[in-house]
């Protein structure tokens, strides 16, 4: 980054720059170390953000390599995972020149993603970010279409989230309705990652456009469309399931077997069961579980988990067999005592199983 930076800029201090970006770099996670980074551009570059603007945007790795998986920086220009500080940067420095700022994040966009950089244009006037965003959602580069929706998502992980777009997401779906049949899977599945985000607040909102956008869909607008539902599915949410092509479940759980009653802790969880079909026709299945865990206050609480999708011929009797992994993770602390297993079929609750977690 220095280099580049020094070579379209004299004045650049490059010495006082990397002393300032790696200082201890080795100990920061990942977004601490882009911070600093950034408070680094801050330290280096000129005050003025158009000038700083032209710096950055002239150190640039010239965007004819649009397929930027793998890529790294080279003596061309600045790429790859060097580009999020520079989001950040512009993202806290561009705010009062509002177009040069935008047009800035359009640049690194090309080169790695400003997921994160244009969310802070959308929190200072959401009307004119989008105005623009809804511009670029016609631009030739897929890396710019994707930014539209993905900068946009109310609940991206790792990203300030858009309080605005979670209280009232309207103002998306014009653009995501010029994105849903995108040439690009990179974009379309953003769309879809999109929509699933509001669907954790306005569920009914997302499942009325899954009905209306599933009629007549192409294979890769039906791919989208069940992508965007996924939390909708798990939930059992009737419109979204309908649109689908789920519908009640005509079957009967006849078996629902734990068989590690007594699991200790890291051991995956084992389990079976056999449904049969109660119906004249054959029938399409979603078939997920979910896991009651034991809180600290003894209480439970429920995570829903995929298991399968399937079609079920008429008088069909089904058995299948799962192992779930009960281990250390980062979301998630566990504590021993009575869980339940519950299976989940179209929505719909099937039957329940005990089983008992012992913590070492």
């Amino acid at each position: 980054m220095a280099c580049h930076l020094k070579r379209v800029w004299a004045g650049f201090n490059e010495d006082a720059f990397v002393k300032a970006a790696t200082h201890d770099l080795q100990t920061l996670e990942l977004k601490q170390r882009s911070d600093q980074i950034k408070r680094a551009l801050g330290q280096c570059l000129p005050t003025s953000f158009a000038d700083a603007a032209k710096i950055l945007v002239n150190s640039l790795h010239p965007d004819d390599d649009i397929d930027l998986s793998g890529t790294f920086m080279d003596e061309k220009g600045i790429r790859g995972w060097a580009i999020m500080p520079m989001c950040q940067y512009v993202g806290e420095h561009g705010l009062d020149d509002f177009d040069l700022g935008m047009n800035v994040q359009k640049e690194l966009t090309k080169r790695f993603s400003s997921e994160f950089g244009i969310r802070f244009f959308l929190l200072k006037d959401k009307d004119r970010a989008l105005e623009t965003l809804t511009e670029w959602a016609g631009d030739s580069n897929y890396h710019v279409r994707r930014l539209v929706s993905e900068g946009t998502r109310p609940r991206l992980p790792w990203a300030m989230r858009l309080p605005v777009f979670i209280e009232n997401p309207d103002p998306l779906f014009p653009i995501l309705e010029l994105l849903k049949d995108d040439e690009q899977e990179y974009v379309r599945r953003s769309v879809a990652n999109n929509l699933n985000d509001i669907s954790k607040d306005h569920p009914d909102k997302v499942a009325a456009i899954a009905a209306r956008w599933i009629v007549g869909a192409s294979p890769m607008r039906n791919k989208l469309v069940r992508h965007a539902c996924r939390t909708l599915v798990k939930q059992g949410h009737p419109v979204a399931l309908a649109a689908l092509g789920y519908k009640k479940p005509e079957i009967t759980l006849k078996k629902l077997d734990v068989r590690t009653p007594v699991l200790q802790f890291g051991d995956p969880l084992r389990f079976s069961m056999k449904l049969k079909s109660e119906a004249s026709f054959d029938q399409k299945l979603a078939v997920d579980y979910k896991i009651h865990h034991r809180k600290a206050n003894g209480k439970t609480t429920p995570k829903v988990f995929k298991w399968k999708t399937m079609i079920l011929e008429a008088g069909e009797v089904h058995k299948a067999e799962r192992k779930h992994p009960i281990r250390a993770i980062t979301t998630r602390k566990y504590y021993g005592g009575a869980h339940q297993l519950e299976i989940m079929i179209n929505g719909e609750s099937q039957g329940f199983a005990d089983f008992d977690l012992k913590m070492p």
